[in-house]
């Protein structure tokens, strides 16, 4: 039997292809005036890649969304879809975004290499933190929360650690995710599909009738999820979550704005932490690594965390009471000015990610 592969299907596996040799994290397929660029997300920064005419780039975003189940007619308002394909005998997970422009439409693909993971070992840049971090998971109940922006890092550290206590604890793990994102066998995953009514507030409460040990939401977004997950780790297990918020002090006020009952929070939150990736110094280029540097596959990102438990949990949910109270603890500033310090990190993350005021 023969198939015919089509001039498309040829242009999409190439880009796909390039992107996975240069470690890209993303690809920008952005629409111009005369023609279409190609961009490809190289640690924080978009590296050009390539320029297509723009009837050749319509039909790559036609045959991108076609592949992930999208609706190819419409293209008036935003699609969301995913895939998996194999490169080079490797699964690769596309996460695929569409966005209406003024004249055309902007597709932007999250890759998200099925088997590759962090070393646990290599969670943290600075080793003592990594040891805190799976300490945290000894825990038999709890709620533990990680905070960051989009691309940060924080999935990539749950599912680590979510694999590393599998195996080390022997415990049952139950995820509720938005999309999955990686697929792991030491997991037992489930996929939230708001049309076939599996909210995040639905999966949860059907989760806790499955025997978990420890439960990972992939995100407190609302009122309702909040509420059922402190309740969830009231009952006796270990509930991971992630939350959008700048630093981990504001994940103790963001439970706050959702409605979350103080009591039961006081009585379940174990740790908050706060993650950033940072680019490391390269010791091929003096400052700025030149865009051969990054398609050569030499940058590194390392994560850095800020960890907010014990006494100075217990005074942040003071404080986010009213309470005049005296937090001393290690921030996201301090330990980007110690990787500086040390050399690890180069001097421009510190402007890029620490907002400070008072400087």
């Amino acid at each position: 039997m023969f198939f015919i592969v089509s001039a498309t299907e040829i242009l999409a596996n190439r880009i796909i292809s390039d992107a996975v040799r240069n470690q890209a994290t993303d690809i920008h397929i952005i629409p111009r005036r005369t023609d279409t660029l190609i961009q490809f997300r190289l640690t924080n920064k978009l590296i050009p890649r390539l320029s297509l005419p723009i009837e050749d780039c319509d039909r790559l975003i036609s045959h991108f969304k076609f592949t992930a189940n999208m609706d190819i007619g419409e293209r008036r308002r935003p699609q969301n879809g995913a895939f998996i394909c194999e490169i080079n005998g490797e699964l690769l997970g596309l996460r695929l975004s569409t966005l209406p422009s003024n004249s055309r439409e902007s597709l932007v693909i999250r890759l998200l290499p099925q088997q590759e993971q962090i070393p646990f070992h290599q969670l943290s840049l600075f080793p003592l933190m990594t040891r805190k971090l799976l300490a945290l998971l000894k825990h038999a109940h709890g709620l533990i929360i990680f905070t960051g922006p989009t691309g940060s890092g924080k999935s990539t550290t749950l599912y680590s650690l979510l694999n590393e206590t599998a195996h080390l604890f022997h415990r049952n793990v139950i995820t509720l995710e938005d999309p999955i994102e990686k697929n792991y066998d030491s997991v037992l995953q489930v996929q939230v599909n708001e049309k076939a009514g599996i909210t995040y507030a639905t999966g949860l409460k059907a989760i806790l009738r499955h025997d978990p040990d420890i439960i990972m939401v992939g995100e407190i977004r609302d009122s309702e999820t909040a509420k059922i997950a402190v309740r969830a780790a009231l009952t006796g297990h270990l509930v991971l979550t992630t939350m959008h918020t700048r630093d981990a002090k504001g994940a103790v006020y963001r439970l706050h704005e959702f409605g979350a009952n103080w009591l039961e929070v006081e009585q379940t939150l174990v740790a908050v932490t706060a993650q950033r990736l940072v680019e490391l110094t390269c010791p091929f280029c003096e400052d700025e690594c030149t865009p051969f540097c990054y398609t050569e596959g030499r940058w590194k990102r390392a994560s850095v965390f800020e960890l907010l438990s014990g006494k100075n949990l217990h005074l942040a949910m003071k404080e986010a009471k009213g309470a005049n109270v005296d937090l001393n603890y290690r921030t996201l500033k301090d330990v980007i000015r110690k990787g500086i310090a040390l050399g690890y990190i180069k001097e421009s993350e510190y402007e890029r990610l620490v907002y400070d005021e008072t400087t």
